[in-house]
């Protein structure tokens, strides 16, 4: 599949998706960025060679936020039609079918840390600074983060972000529970999301499909219709070649040997 962007670079190696941000040296998230983000987000969504994806902004910084040259002198609803194609195309991301992995370094702020919340997890370098400083402008975060934020971290730690504005270290974002691994020294995080991202891309994928759906959609209802979503899902995944495989391989030779096909 054809990935041709101005504003991202996404190239494909071992089953693993890296998109890469390509606005530097800040990667500012304008609407032309955020429509090829949600376009991406659905390439990525169907290619079956794709089974993991790596979401990065490069060595220097991941993203410092929405473009504030676009949005100075917007009116209510100017900035609202700017806004629902932001979150649009994050909650394409957060929808991709496949592990997504967002790995951080420098800034990762406002528009920036809301992407990197529509990702299954967070890898971040240490000298990397993630927060919500919307605050500080007047204004709220608008692409997911009063949504997404409290889901992952709680309520009140999210409302101290946001209330502050201040910019969070990652090993202070790790302790909370909204990075998952901090890579230090010369170490570098988008190696290791790769790392990481392609042994995912070798497991069963219908069966991850429908676990990341199970969970998703399962933070947004009651337990009962959680556990009606989960089954519809459980099922599903023995329409897949990988479930033969899975408990074939399990029978003849014992767990962790079997070999999937992504199917």
């Amino acid at each position: 599949m054809a990935y041709d962007y101005d504003l991202l670079i996404v190239e494909v190696k071992d089953g693993v998706a890296t998109v890469t941000l390509n606005r530097p040296p800040l990667n500012p998230l304008n609407s032309e960025l955020f429509m090829q983000i949600g376009d991406c987000a659905e390439k990525l969504t169907d290619d079956d060679e794709v089974r993991a994806v790596v979401i990065t902004g490069g060595e220097k910084n991941f993203a410092a936020g929405a473009d504030i040259k676009q949005m100075v002198e917007a009116n209510a609803v100017e900035i609202n039609k700017f806004i629902r194609v932001a979150q649009e195309a994050f909650t394409k991301v957060e929808n991709i079918p496949k592990p997504v992995i967002a790995a951080i370094n420098g800034y990762a702020l406002g528009g920036g840390c809301e992407l990197a919340l529509c990702c299954d997890f967070r890898f971040a370098h240490e000298n990397a600074q993630i927060g919500q400083p919307e605050i500080l402008l007047g204004i709220i975060p608008g692409a997911g983060g009063t949504q997404r934020l409290p889901r992952l971290i709680g309520p009140a730690k999210a409302k101290e972000m946001i209330y502050t504005g201040r910019f969070y270290s990652a090993q202070e974002c790790y302790e909370m529970g909204l990075v998952q691994k901090v890579v230090t020294g010369d170490d570098s995080v988008i190696e290791y999301a790769f790392k990481v991202a392609s042994k995912y891309a070798q497991g069963p994928a219908v069966a991850l499909a429908m676990a990341k759906k199970a969970i998703n959609k399962g933070m947004e209802c009651s337990i009962e219709e959680g556990l009606l979503i989960e089954a519809q899902a459980f099922s599903i995944c023995f329409a897949s070649e990988d479930q033969k495989i899975g408990m074939r391989t399990f029978l003849e030779q014992g767990p962790g040997k079997a070999k999937f096909v992504g199917r």
